[in-house]
């Protein structure tokens, strides 16, 4: 069984964005099992730290030509080749220090990138390696594009590259993804842009670190100055782009990916299928036997994502279940425990129960991500609670959760619990996630 890796020591990187044209300062830093890809931005107060995850991603149509990743507001652009680089070399836990807000460009290729890794040595640890391998064929199209992914004991990437308005002839390469085949024929692969594209990206704000010496710029007749490193070193570059991206889901793919003129907007929708693929299968493995797209689940489904048990399992039902929100159901009857010494004459359900309720809507939505399966939600603090009315035997509780904020190791949710369509209790609720 493969074992998880990290680097041995810290290296470090200096360069210029490609796109916002700054300096940055890079440092590469050894990471504990099972942490994953980070980045930290150490030019700002807190030091925020934004994980590289495809639920960071940045919407696409505000990170043109480039991967980004943010938490509340904090961004990290142009990731793609340090993670192409980190999934190539089988590096699966790192935090990456940087004062500013894009990766460096370097030479345009990862080929920097792939020299400090292994500068820094890597060295193996103790926990295993976390793969998925697709089990179904999944597809996305826009046009003439069109990525594919098919079931396979390994990662290959099989690309078909074709610009009409060059001098370059439709080029098909095929690659079997692994250490060697990356470091040797996928890093050193340069990024590029049409020379007609060149006015339109600066004035887009782009592109504003960009040179002939870090960029490969494409005219009618050819490059315009230079050598290429390989004949289809454009074709190479998109492969490296479409590793980086996929590494995104925060382990290694296996699978046949068949690309035709794809490029990050295509990745990234791909990426978001393997994700709900993976996602789904996760579930069936796990005995969750619920189906994302219906999210109904009974006391026995419940068991499964929470901890709690009778008496203190407060769901019943789980009516709707979504990435950021649920609906969850909780039936009083006279026999509840809590009936019988909670104003026993007149008896009330006490509302300290309903925000437990609300909270076990909420562990269920954030215990379902598949990065906390096997983990438990312990309460931070409540803040905000209200309660509104009386809640009595032969009540019918809908208790409605919506997902507030989602970090690495914390959430918060925003919990409602209604009777007959009425507020009986209100309450923001913050959890910190721990392993068992």
């Amino acid at each position: 069984m493969a074992l998880q890796r990290t680097i041995e020591k810290e290296k470090t990187l200096q360069g210029v964005g490609l796109h916002t044209g700054k300096n940055v300062n890079l440092r590469l830093l050894p990471a504990e099992a099972d942490s994953g890809v980070r980045f930290k931005r150490v030019d700002l107060d807190g030091q925020p730290v934004i994980p590289a995850l495809a639920s960071h991603l940045t919407d696409a149509s505000k990170s043109l030509r480039r991967t980004s990743v943010a938490v509340d507001g904090v961004e990290i652009h142009t990731i793609e080749h340090l993670l192409a680089t980190l999934s190539g070399l089988a590096i699966d836990n790192i935090m990456v220090e940087i004062d500013g807000p894009e990766l460096p460009g370097l030479d345009g290729s990862a080929d920097g990138f792939v020299k400090a890794i292994k500068e820094a040595g890597i060295r193996q640890q103790d926990s295993a390696c976390k793969e998925f391998c697709v089990r179904e064929p999944l597809w996305v199209e826009d046009g003439n594009s069109m990525l594919v992914i098919l079931p396979d004991v390994n990662f290959k990437i099989s690309y078909t590259l074709d610009y009409p308005t060059t001098n370059f002839k439709t080029q098909y390469g095929h690659f079997l993804i692994n250490n060697e085949t990356y470091e040797k024929d996928i890093a050193p692969s340069r990024t590029f842009c049409l020379e007609e594209e060149v006015e339109h990206l600066r004035s887009l704000g782009l592109g504003k670190g960009a040179s002939l010496e870090n960029t490969v710029v494409v005219g009618k007749e050819g490059i315009i100055s230079g050598k290429l490193r390989f004949e289809d070193e454009f074709l190479r570059h998109k492969v490296l782009d479409i590793i980086g991206d996929l590494y995104l889901l925060g382990y290694q793919v296996r699978g046949h990916v068949i690309a035709i003129k794809s490029g990050h907007t295509l990745n990234i929708e791909l990426l978001h299928k393997i994700k709900k693929h993976q996602e789904a299968l996760v579930l069936q493995n796990t005995g969750q036997n619920m189906p994302v797209s219906k999210g109904v689940l009974d006391r026995v489904e419940i068991e499964k994502v929470l901890p709690h048990r009778y008496p203190f399992l407060m769901v019943d039902r789980i009516l709707e279940l979504k990435e950021r929100s649920a609906v969850g159901i909780k039936k009083l009857t006279k026999s509840d425990y809590f009936f019988a010494g909670h104003f026993p004459g007149n008896p009330v359900m006490p509302g300290v129960l309903m925000l437990e309720a609300m909270a076990q809507v909420g562990g269920v939505i954030l215990l379902s991500r598949p990065e906390n399966i096997g983990k438990i939600a312990y309460f931070m603090s409540i803040n905000n609670a209200k309660f509104r009315r009386i809640v009595r035997p032969g009540d019918e509780v809908r208790l409605e959760v919506d997902v507030v904020r989602y970090k690495t190791r914390t959430g918060r949710v925003h919990g409602k619990a209604l009777v007959d369509g009425s507020l009986a209790a209100e309450a923001d609720l913050n959890f910190v996630f721990e392993k068992e």
